[in-house]
């Protein structure tokens, strides 16, 4: 089928288009104006803006913890109509499909879960393919698994440990590696209730740092286009500022992208031992071209944590709101559920809420910070919508200061921060460089050959209606939402990398399971013939 779309307002910085122009889809494929041929579907969209369609990196949306803090927390989910009775979890009467829908409504076609432990990597694919519309991938989770920190300890080099990484994206079917607080879930197990960048890991003698540097290589080594994702240690902490600057440093140049970094950002100045140290943290982001953040923006409603990093978890318990909390541990790093309640007139929670915009408004290329709220944890995805308002409007964030504690802004920079994001600047952070950190070429842009994944909006004053409700929305060519409402459904591909290594790894790994376990390594293994559809995967490119 052809589309035309005619006489939008095209925002595509990967192509330098900022200007009113027309697009035209054939099949799923974005393609040049053809000659001599009339639209089988003309929109006319003249007023709209038009984008790629949106890419988020870090979204807890399927998976083992998001799944426990489902049945810790049922009083957060409304009712909802019954699935489709070909769903795998057509029994949940929230979450998966919804997630989908909600996506969708809003103009994002790709989605990241960013940490999948390879031991439930299946049911993490299963639960993502009962998402309808967008796109998904898998961050595989590594970093505190007793077969890689062995062959750290053992001094095995780093072929080993490339091999080892390689072969367990291919069986866990990921899209990259995630590290998770290096060490410090394994140093949990040895009762430490702390654990920093250079803090040794009991028995295997190894530091946080030392465990980061053995990722970072080995993801270099197999061309995984998307560096370490790092959830680095002391997580929340007044006074982690100095964690994050000195993990900023331990990159040396080589590629790494920080997750949640407002989670990072504070200082423990003031009467209350608790500050903003964004602005300090900025300035090491914008000095380090290497690295990479999302922010984690926190806002203001009742949410719950979800985290692998089991130390942190334990720790926060005794915050939890409401009073309830799931701690488990696993094979490496395990989980914990913590609900949380941010409220504006609470201190903490405003520093935290200026903290990610401070961080969102004082890095200064949007090539190099992502939109996140590290959903659910800062907030759910949902939240989206008021985010660019408060971003691209002065305004908006004026409306919001003036009922949060002054105390507490006080502690921060954010009042004397005059920046509002462009439109050119929102597609470079949620499209452009999303697909590029991801290693997706095929997306995030809307040149020739693109993937036909477009979200138009129609502006106004209101930014957080514009950013909640597309006007129109097509994935992979076919048309899936119009005026923020699903009309169409269709199934999206996981993403994953298939990068080449010695296959002598994985007899090693056989006998490891053999022994510890008593099972066979292929029981773990996402194979495509358990899922519920056929061609359930798209492959990306592992290259330099």
């Amino acid at each position: 089928m052809l589309i035309h779309l005619k006489g939008g307002h095209i925002v595509d910085p990967v192509n330098g288009r900022d200007e009113t122009g027309d697009l035209w889809i054939e099949n799923d494929r974005i393609v040049a104006a053809p000659k001599g041929r009339l639209a089988d579907e003309v929109h006319d969209v003249s007023g709209k803006i038009v984008m790629a369609g949106a890419i988020d990196i870090h979204s807890h949306i399927g998976g083992v913890n998001e799944n426990a803090a489902r049945l810790l927390l049922p009083e957060m989910h409304r009712a909802s109509a019954p699935r489709q009775a070909a769903l795998p979890l057509s029994t949940a009467k929230w979450s998966t499909f919804e997630t989908g829908c909600r996506y969708a409504s809003m103009g994002f076609t790709t989605v990241i879960e960013p940490a999948v432990a390879p031991h439930q990597a299946l049911q993490a694919h299963l639960e993502l393919s009962d998402i309808p519309i967008i796109d998904k991938g898998t961050l595989t989770v590594l970093g505190n698994d007793d077969f890689l920190l062995s062959l750290l300890r053992d001094g095995e080099g780093a072929a080993a440990v490339a091999d080892y990484v390689a072969s367990t994206l291919v069986a866990s079917n990921g899209l990259g590696v995630k590290c998770i607080n290096p060490g410090g879930a394994t140093a949990f197990k040895y009762n430490a209730r702390s654990f920093s960048l250079d803090d040794v890991v009991p028995f295997y003698g190894l530091t946080s740092r030392k465990i980061l540097e053995a990722l970072q290589q080995a993801v270099h080594d197999i061309k995984i286009p998307h560096p370490v994702h790092l959830h680095t240690n002391n997580l929340g902490i007044p006074g982690n500022v100095s964690t994050a600057i000195a993990t900023i440093e331990a990159a040396r140049g080589k590629p790494l992208h920080i997750a949640h970094l407002q989670f990072y950002s504070y200082g423990d100045e003031g009467g209350r031992g608790f500050s903003s140290a964004a602005a300090e943290l900025a300035v090491a982001v914008n000095a380090t071209p290497n690295v990479s953040v999302d922010v984690g923006q926190v806002m203001f409603q009742q949410t719950v944590t979800i985290s692998s990093d089991v130390l942190r978890q334990f720790n926060a318990t005794a915050t939890a709101k409401p009073k309830k909390s799931i701690i488990n541990d696993g094979d490496a790093n395990g989980g914990g559920i913590v609900p949380y309640n941010y409220r504006e007139n609470d201190f903490f929670s405003a520093v935290q809420w200026a903290c990610g915009l401070e961080l969102f408004l004082l890095i200064e290329d949007p090539w190099q910070v992502f939109f996140t709220t590290d959903h659910p944890n800062g907030a759910p995805f949902t939240a989206y919508p008021e985010i660019f308002a408060l971003i691209m409007s002065r305004d908006a964030r004026a409306e919001v200061t003036a009922r949060v504690p002054q105390e507490a802004l006080a502690m921060t920079t954010l009042p004397s921060i005059a920046r509002e994001y462009t439109l050119n600047e929102i597609a470079i952070m949620t499209r452009a460089a999303p697909a590029k950190l991801l290693g997706l070429k095929d997306r995030g842009h809307l040149g020739e050959g693109g993937l036909a994944d477009i979200a138009v909006y129609s502006p106004g004053k209101d930014l957080a209606k514009m950013f909640r409700f597309a006007h129109l929305v097509f994935k992979d060519g076919d048309l899936v939402v119009r005026d923020g409402r699903v009309t169409h459904y269709r199934w999206g591909k996981a993403l994953k990398v298939n990068p080449g290594y010695d296959k002598a790894i994985d007899r090693r790994l056989a006998g490891y399971y053999d022994r510890h376990f008593g099972n066979s390594r292929d029981l773990f293994a996402v194979k495509e013939h358990l899922l519920p559809r056929a061609d359930a995967f798209r492959e990306v490119a592992c290259v330099r």
